[in-house]
């Protein structure tokens, strides 16, 4: 366990303002005192910047499969497989033992089931994560349930036990975790349901970094709707002011957290659709109104885009400087070619993980800015959405 350190504050970014007195008692027009802030430091504060700094290294980004068994079930089942835990853990041991993972993927998000797995051969999926120089992930949260006295909006459950939980994950080899909820345009979104939102993630990053886990903050924008890309940028502006504010509340420290947010694009049923670099105009604007640059690195989700498009939109991204590591963390965009080409048999694990490796490398690539389309097959430019998609 790191010692605990002190972090000087900034005024962008410190997560201690509003913790401040003020002694001025005379009516004269002399200047108030200096402002005083409470600074906080955790146990963990240097290992949670350390461990957000590796994740957020250049040329690397986050392969997510913390997909719940329920929905893990429904991959397997696209290539007819049945949904038991040795088929699971077979798909998994072929993702994260592919050779060369490392070169591009610097995290990985597991689910629970998973964390505790080892490979036919005895050896743990955290020591093979590791190996690679690839940090062990976790999902924390419960998933998604109705939110009583909104339009039909959604919260995400998971706080009640998250803090022995999250120390056991840790103890197991985890360094960071993944709490999902969601927003939905075309309900509102409510103000209730954005205020529900934020608050469970400020309270969920509190609780992982008190327990040496750096957090991802993903509130995801939905895709659903058919408004257009300023109402995106107008609800994920509002999403996450919210977001930091109450992240703030909870004295989590923005230097060991990381963010993990959609894309600014139009509805998934908007009549038309953005390009590459209307979508990078839009997000990065979001971004820097609203991220402070302390945060060490913006992973996106890819939120049902092709594997194609996911990958041209984050390529768009770094075409100039950003103020923070500006990455993916997909799940779907980088295992639909990969289930594709598998099939359940044992022959085309090989193959398999090459086409993991291919797009893996051309999200390093978008992450430096120097991916090229050209090559792309068609499959990869299918899009992937599913109305209302849950873990």
């Amino acid at each position: 366990m790191a010692s605990a350190s002190f972090v000087k504050p900034n005024t962008l970014s410190s997560p201690w303002i509003g913790q401040r007195s003020f002694a001025h008692t005379s009516a004269s027009s002399s200047p108030p005192p200096r402002v005083s802030f409470a600074i906080r430091a955790g146990a963990y504060s240097d290992e949670l910047v350390k461990t957000a700094k590796s994740i957020a290294s250049p040329g690397r980004g986050i392969l997510a499969i913390d997909e719940s068994n329920a929905t893990c079930g429904k991959r397997l089942a696209s290539i007819g497989l049945d949904n038991t835990e040795d088929n699971r853990q077979a798909y998994r041991q072929l993702l994260l033992t592919t050779p060369g993972l490392g070169d591009y993927i610097s995290g990985s998000i597991l689910f629970e089931e998973t964390l505790y797995q080892s490979t036919k051969d005895g050896k743990t999926f955290v020591d093979c994560l590791r190996d690679a120089n690839i940090v062990p992930g976790i999902k924390v949260d419960k998933g998604l349930s109705p939110l009583a006295g909104s339009n039909e909006e959604s919260w995400c459950q998971g706080l009640d036990g998250l803090a022995s939980r999250s120390a056991e994950y840790y103890k197991q080899g985890a360094r960071f975790a993944k709490w999902r909820t969601v927003v939905s345009v075309p309900c509102g979104p409510s103000a209730l349901a954005v205020k529900e939102a934020a608050w469970g993630l400020a309270r969920y990053a509190a609780i992982s970094q008190d327990n040496g886990l750096v957090p991802i903050v993903e509130p995801e924008i939905l895709l659903d709707g058919d408004h257009p890309i300023e109402r995106t940028l107008e609800v994920a502006e509002k999403v996450w002011s919210e977001v930091f504010f109450y992240l703030a509340q909870n004295n989590v420290m923005f230097e060991g957290i990381l963010l993990k947010p959609s894309m600014v694009t139009p509805g998934a049923e908007h009549k038309n659709k953005a390009s590459p670099e209307t979508v990078a105009d839009f997000t990065l604007t979001m971004l820097k109104r609203r991220v402070p640059p302390a945060v060490p690195g913006i992973m996106f989700l890819s939120g049902g885009q092709s594997e194609a498009e996911a990958t041209l939109n984050l390529n768009a991204m770094n075409q100039s400087p950003n103020p923070w590591h500006v990455s993916f963390s997909y799940a779907r965009a980088l295992q639909n070619s990969v289930l594709r080409t598998w099939q359940g048999k044992p022959e085309k694990i090989e193959a398999s993980q090459k086409a993991l490796l291919v797009r893996a490398k051309a999200n390093s690539l978008a992450q430096l800015g120097k991916y090229s389309a050209e090559g792309e097959n068609e499959d990869a430019k299918k899009g992937m959405f599913v109305k209302g998609y849950t873990y």
